[in-house]
């Protein structure tokens, strides 16, 4: 079984500087550490002349054109601003799920701890929050060595439990995230998804680019168990002895129509929605989909 990458030590991350080239070329330059907004700058990429207004700066003229036409006109730029990431990952009781030696949390905290990596090494900004009902910790958005020391410290420590709510942590933090840009959000999303769409429709609406990362265990999309079972209720709920080939057809019908219905909800918000498996390979998982990130791009430019 491919293993994924199960350590936050650095040298492991730095296997992730590959995706560099693909990432530099995303949406909105995601992953990259220079991409354009709309803003008019005085960066070096050229955007458009406009007629020169008293109070323009005499160096803005472009001298060229006057001793063609003898108009003035000035030069405009395209402003090159930092990218914003924004990483939220669920730490309710859920995520410790595991049927391998890692448990979803672990697999999420590791996929946090590689996209702040590869934000960071390009100086651009990252920030980090960790939930389950409410915010159980935040690293402010920053950038330099130190954020990234300070993300991983966070990460490192936390431990899942308690009850989800992934919905009211969204609507919660919607008008506090302040530094506009992507939001990489990392849960099983084991919640109402009216709930939680409500949430991300307020940052979408607050300027987000919103990528919702949903981390399952293998066994659970498969519930491949034989024998009777002892079921530890997660998030407040019972121990339950059960014959699991009564309720595999169910059970599965139930959580694929979960799954189903969050990418629906999502595609239909143009959000990316990514469903990653804990035995994937999360080097090989983050390649894939910023691959795909870049074809859709480049398709969109042509």
């Amino acid at each position: 079984m491919a293993r994924p990458l199960g350590t936050l030590d650095p040298a492991i991350l730095d296997r992730l500087s590959g995706l560099e080239l693909v990432a530099r070329k995303a949406v909105e330059g995601f992953m990259s550490g220079m991409h354009a907004s709309p803003q008019r700058g005085s960066s070096v990429e050229f955007a458009q002349h406009r007629a020169y207004a008293p109070g323009d700066e005499t160096k803005k003229i472009d001298w060229k054109v006057f001793a063609r036409s003898e108009r003035l006109v000035v030069k405009e730029y395209v402003e090159e601003t930092n990218l914003s990431l924004n990483i939220l990952v669920d730490a309710s009781e859920s995520m410790a799920f595991s049927s391998l030696p890692w448990s979803k949390f672990d697999y999420a905290r590791w996929g946090a701890a590689a996209l702040a990596h590869l934000v960071l090494s390009k100086r651009d900004t990252a920030g980090l929050v960790i939930f389950d009902t409410e915010m159980r910790a935040k690293v402010p958005p920053g950038n330099g060595g130190p954020q990234e020391v300070a993300i991983l410290r966070e990460l490192q420590k936390a431990t899942p439990g308690g009850p989800t709510g992934v919905g009211s942590v969204l609507k919660a933090l919607a008008p506090r995230l302040r530094h506009r840009g992507i939001t990489a959000i990392f849960s099983d999303f084991f919640d109402e998804i009216d709930t939680i769409m409500d949430g991300v429709k307020r940052l979408v609406h607050r300027g987000h680019e919103i990528i919702l990362i949903q981390v399952v265990d293998p066994l659970e999309m498969s519930f491949d168990l034989d024998k009777l079972v002892k079921l530890e209720g997660l998030e407040g709920a019972g121990d339950l002895k059960i014959d699991p080939k009564a309720i595999r057809e169910a059970y599965l019908e139930e959580i694929q129509a979960h799954s189903k219905e969050l990418a629906r909800q999502a595609r239909s918000l143009s959000l990316d929605y990514l469903r990653v498996s804990t035995d994937e390979p999360l080097d090989a998982v983050l390649s894939a989909y910023l691959a795909r990130r870049f074809a859709r791009a480049r398709g969109g430019a042509s």
